[in-house]
């Protein structure tokens, strides 16, 4: 839905002040609403762009172009007609990740050539995107999309490497220079460009629909180039979650020959924390295709897998059985969690989810949950999915749970994307939530379809099962980078804490890396309108001052600030839920103490609630205390943190 406060056609005067045409250099500039961000297109040789902050060029002579049919639109590129326009709305958000409205501003600029294409830009007080549009009849063979990028110097960059196209991209980030990075090697996205003056480039896509997903690939200097997964024509299960491709199309995609392409997005900011607010994915993609979003609940949910269904102090033996999700349903009730998720397991094999195991009652827990107001979420592989959604999808609603959790995708070439898209709407009919795991990164869906309520595509806090590699850095890293895109099923919630020389590896019984706090400020810093309570209800039930605490927190948001960050240092971050604020703080390995107003609250006083490292932290990452305090929008608060600490509060309305 759109507030909208006025869109107008510009008078000439101000088209002068505002876009300076020349056609005669062929040169088409357009700025930003608050005139620091500048674009420029030329198209003497093919077409190129370029952008400057303050002046100050990020990008260089940057090649765009789109191959059709073996055509090559942008090359020998003549225009037909320009149009300049400036717009200014209030979008309103149904599943409010970071806000309930978000200002939608920019100016715009479209170039219609010949041969039935266009380009526009948006411009953006913080950042650039632009897309191709085509208006040719019939369907047609997308052979390849340019997507140049050279850098007006040589910058470092958070380079998510991939080894593969069929990933599901759960990837570190490797702070290079651009020219380090090898020609070949590769990154998904959204990666994040340093440039200089504290600029920072976030780059990813929205609107993505009937087309692959854009990788981005290293040339040995200070640029990067476009890279697409082509059309699998023929492949083979490999297992019974993957697949090995036998043959690939020569072209990327097969699509309707009039349409919007996906927007090429280039967050700008020049603080850290502003980064984090961005919310150009949602504004740039597709409006709701629901006409019903009522029954859309965000909240909190009670998680098996993570913990391996390893409960105890039970008279029961644990295990795939109603009895052990009975234990599950009574502390998510206690606690007020609107759901819990039947993880693989449930189902009488892993490629039949029409049926579940013969120690499993569906309809029983259903039941069971209904009268303890929580609802179940069943876990599919995405094979059986495509080849049976109505069925699948049918007995799920006739069961009556409340979504799927889809997994195990791990591509992102057209046909993957446009089973995302078919996946959504057949939920969204049986008003089922979607929950993608071993998926891409968000690229706008979730606004068309808000029954999309959380995707995965992070290497998040399940690799402490096998690996030491979620430290507290990385933890600290992904505000500023895959969650650029949207919201993240990073998985939250361990109780059992230690740092890197306590850490140890356990499938059954696993760990977080850094503090007790650091894991409970995740609540508040992570988007995530479905957010996991990974560990189990036994430690969480040892564990009843956390526990208290997390059953408070929200997962959708009526208002978002960042307060203060660095890139993969530390954060802290604001967010407001009716009149209630919460608040939560995270740093890397260095232990820091930083000071915040509470300017932000309303008049009044408010009880502070806070969770926050205990004196011995530093040695046992268990630590924490937990304080409560008045304060109102005068007050400045101290927040000290561990190594691998967090700090967080809910700020209650008195």
């Amino acid at each position: 839905m759109l507030i909208k406060n006025y869109t107008s056609s510009l008078l000439l005067s101000v088209l002068f002040s505002l876009f300076s045409i020349n056609l005669a250099a062929k040169d088409y500039t357009v700025s930003s609403p608050n005139g620091k961000i500048l674009t420029t297109l030329n198209t003497d040789d093919g077409i190129h762009w370029s952008a400057s902050v303050n002046g100050q060029p990020i990008f260089e002579n940057s090649k765009m172009s789109l191959t059709i049919d073996g055509e090559v639109l942008g090359k020998s590129a003549k225009v037909r007609k320009t149009k300049t326009s400036s717009t200014s709305e209030q979008v309103e958000v149904i599943v409010p990740v970071k806000s309930t409205t978000i200002k939608d501003e920019y100016n715009q600029l479209s170039i219609q050539f010949k041969n039935d294409f266009s380009v526009v830009f948006r411009v953006f007080d913080n950042g650039i995107a632009y897309r191709f549009e085509t208006s040719k009849k019939g369907d047609v063979i997308v052979n390849n999309e340019t997507v140049d990028l050279n850098f007006s110097d040589n910058y470092p960059i958070l380079f998510p490497e991939e080894q593969s196209l069929l990933s599901h991209y759960e990837r570190l980030y490797i702070d290079e220079k651009l020219s380090a990075l090898n020609a070949g090697r590769f990154c998904s996205l959204p990666t994040l460009v340093k440039a200089t003056n504290n600029i920072k480039i976030g780059i990813t896509e929205a609107d993505l629909f009937d087309y692959p997903g854009l990788f981005l690939e290293a040339t040995g200097g200070p640029s990067l180039k476009s890279k697409f997964p082509n059309v699998t024509l023929e492949s083979k299960p490999k297992g019974d979650r993957n697949i090995e491709i036998i043959k690939q199309a020569d072209y990327i995609a097969e699509t309707d020959g009039s349409r919007t392409f996906p927007w090429r997005v280039f967050m700008i900011s020049e603080e850290d924390k502003h980064l984090v607010e961005n919310q150009l994915v949602y504004l740039l993609s597709r409006d709701c295709k629901i006409e019903n979003t009522s029954w859309i609940k965000p909240g909190l949910v009670a998680w098996d897998w993570w913990n391996d269904n390893n409960i105890y102090g039970v008279d029961f033996k644990s295990g795939l059985d109603n009895q052990t999700y009975k234990y599950y349903i009574d502390f998510a009730s206690e606690y007020g969690i609107p759901y819990i998720i039947l993880d693989e397991g449930w189902s009488k094999t892993t490629t039949n989810v029409l049926e579940p195991n013969p120690n499993i009652d569906i309809d029983e827990l259903v039941q069971y949950g209904k009268e303890k107001n929580v609802e179940l979420i069943l876990w599919s592989l995405w094979g059986p999915v495509d080849k049976h959604m109505g069925d699948i999808l049918d007995q799920f609603a006739k069961w009556g749970v409340k979504g799927l959790k889809v997994d195990f995708m791990a591509q992102a070439g057209q046909e993957m994307v446009n089973f995302y898209e078919r996946t959504a709407q057949a939920c969204a009919d049986r008003e089922l939530l979607v929950d993608f795991h071993g998926a891409y990164k968000p690229a706008g869906l979730r606004r068309a379809y808000p029954n999309v309520i959380n995707y995965e595509g992070v290497k998040g806090l399940e690799n402490c099962k096998w690996s030491d590699v979620i430290t507290p850095e990385h933890n600290v890293t992904l505000p500023f980078t895959r969650m650029l895109a949207g919201p993240m099923d990073y998985t939250p919630g361990a109780m059992r804490n230690a740092h890197h020389k306590d850490f140890k590896i356990s499938h059954s019984n696993p760990m977080s890396m850094g503090t007790r706090c650091h894991q409970l400020a995740m609540y508040v810093v992570y988007d995530a309108p479905l957010q996991m309570l990974s560990d189990n209800p036994s430690n969480y039930y040892r564990e009843e001052e956390s526990i208290r605490f997390l059953s408070k927190m929200k997962t959708v948001w009526d208002d978002t600030k960042i307060l203060d960050a660095k890139v993969a240092d530390y954060i802290v971050t604001a967010r407001k839920s009716g009149n209630d604020w919460y608040i939560g703080a995270m740093t890397d390995a260095d232990s820091r103490t930083l000071e915040i107003d509470l300017s932000f609250l309303d008049e009044g006083d408010y009880e502070l609630q806070i969770m926050q490292d205990g004196i011995n932290a530093d040695q046992a990452a268990i630590d924490y205390t937990y304080i409560t305090k008045t304060a109102d929008k005068n007050t400045k608060i101290t927040i000290p943190m561990a190594s691998g600490g967090g700090w967080a509060a809910i700020c209650k309305k008195k």
